[in-house]
């Protein structure tokens, strides 16, 4: 999963984006999960990321008022 850029989260539809913010967060709870468990990560950044490109969908979708 890449980083997704504000253009390309505002383009895609309310129902993608609840979608992507599901995957990316069992992405993120594999990554944890991995990393508690004593296994070198491959990518150490990654938890990173996908925290704060789920914060950019959480934004817009406030921003746009899918979310109250």
């Amino acid at each position: 999963m890449a980083i997704l850029r504000l253009d390309e989260i505002r383009k895609m539809t309310p129902g993608e984006r609840k979608e992507q913010i599901t995957t990316l967060s069992s992405d993120l709870i594999r990554e944890r999960a991995m990393a508690s468990a004593g296994g070198a990560p491959e990518n150490p950044g990654r938890i990173r990321e996908i925290r704060r490109t789920i914060a950019r969908i959480k934004t817009i979708q406030r921003e746009l008022g899918e979310v109250k």
